[in-house]
This record gives structure tokens, sequence and C-alpha cells, in this order.
């Protein structure tokens, strides 16, 4: 039985405001997280992905105020990443109402984080964050083309990113969120290449992320193997009826959605 298509937006937070740039730099206000939140919420989002984006780089935790105010207002699965290093964190999350917890760079430094969080918890509740770039001219070149950037984007790895999604599959994550730095707040689409690269590597559930700019961007990325199809900018600055306008178009591709 085929399984719905989710339709999630992102909360880019930064000090207590939602942003937004383009490949993570050139910040610019989008307003509350809570007021997004509820809107997103009323108008048809079937997640939602808060993600403090300065929260490794700045080396401090993730404004947990924020999270729980947030989950007051959605009746939706909230997943919550920035500077989350370890089990404590993601137990603080869940009992300020967040459903899963997306871990990155603290990963990236320990894999064997993601089995601690994993036993305690089980996978339903931890979400791998992937930002992938294209390698850069002049640096090891890696076996897929694809790199795993942290820090918000900000450092290269080295590390293979088709290999880093695979092991993490295999270590036990419930799922990958999948954003391509290169494509990141760009509008022209997302990176389907690096997208059916991860497909053919891993057998949990994908969430896209990172390009889209209009309806029609999102049924590729569910074609090139997407379960889920996140987005920031074209939900935060278009119509309020741009979450229904997606869904329709994933719909009209011949995917169901919810």
């Amino acid at each position: 039985m085929a399984v719905a298509v989710r339709v999630i937006p992102c909360l880019d937070v930064d000090a207590g405001r939602v942003v937004k740039g383009i490949n993570f730099e050139g910040l610019r206000d989008a307003g509350d997280p809570v007021e997004l939140a509820h809107r997103y919420d009323n108008a048809g989002a079937d997640e939602l992905t808060f993600l403090d984006v300065t929260a490794s780089s700045g080396n401090r935790e993730t404004t947990f105020d924020v999270v729980r105010r947030t989950a007051e207002e959605v009746f939706i699965p909230l997943t919550v990443g920035g500077g989350v290093r370890g089990v404590a964190e993601v137990d603080k999350l869940l009992r300020f109402g967040a459903d899963k917890a997306s871990i990155n760079t603290a990963a990236v430094a320990r894999p064997d984080v993601i089995d601690e969080i994993t036993r305690h918890f089980g996978s339903q509740v931890l979400v791998l964050s992937v930002d992938a770039r294209r390698t850069r001219p002049g640096s090891e070149p890696t076996a897929s083309g694809f790199e795993v950037t942290t820090h918000g984007g900000r450092q290269g790895t080295g590390i293979d990113a088709i290999a880093w999604a695979k092991e993490a599959a295999d270590r036990g994550v419930g799922e990958i969120l999948l954003n391509s730095i290169d494509a990141d707040g760009t509008k022209d689409g997302f990176d389907l290449e690096l997208i059916r690269l991860v497909r053919a590597a891993v057998h949990i559930p994908i969430i896209a992320s990172g390009g889209a700019g209009k309806p029609a961007h999102f049924p590729p990325a569910v074609e090139a193997g997407a379960d889920a199809v996140l987005a920031a900018s074209v939900f935060h600055f278009g119509p309020d009826d741009m979450i229904a306008q997606v869904k329709a178009a994933i719909r009209e591709a011949g995917f169901l959605v919810r």
C-alpha cells in the first residue's frame, strides 16, 4: 500500500525569529515561529520542522522556550533540530513538545550517538539531517561527488554524503532530511540527482529539502525518491494557499498525498 507524501514547512530559526537566506547565507527575517506554525497547521501542513540554524555553529542549545510555545500551537508532528548532541537534548526536546529530533553536526563528529539515541528512544524519534553539497574544485573528491557539511552548511567534512546516509540508516535513524546546500534558497528546484543517489542507497524515508520555488518543483522530487518534501521560502513568502497548491501538484502527478 502506497504511503502518502508529506508536505513539510521548515522554520529556520535564529535568535527566536524565522529567517531565510540563499545557500545558508544572507539571512532575512520571515516572521515569528509560533505565528507561522499556527498558520501552517491551519493551512494543511502534514508536519513541521523547526531548525535552530546557528545552534551548532554558535555552540549553544536550541531555544527550548520557542520549541515549547510552537508545540503548544500545532497539532501535527513537530521535528526539532539544531544543537542536538545526544540523549539529554533529545529527552529535553521531547519533554518540551517535540515529536522527533534532528541531528547533524554531533552525529558527524561521533556517529555512535545515533546508536545511543535510537536505543534509548527508538528509531522513529531520530531524523538525520544531511546537509550535502557537490565537492568544490580543488577539494578532495568523494565517490559520489557530494560531501557532507556541518554547522549550517558552513564547514565541509570531506565525508561522502551517500555513504554517510547509508551508514546512518544502518545504525538505525528513522528518516533522512536530505538538504542540498547548493540548491538551498535558490528556488530553482530540488537537486534530483542527490535524491536519486540517496534513494538507491537507503530504504528509510527521505525528506527532500533545498531549492523549491513553485508547486511544479515538488512532484519531480517525489518521482526521484522522496517520501516527503520540505521547503521554507516558497511557504514563508508565497501565497497563503501554497501548501494546498503543492499538494494539488503532487496529486495531479499521480502520487498519493494527504
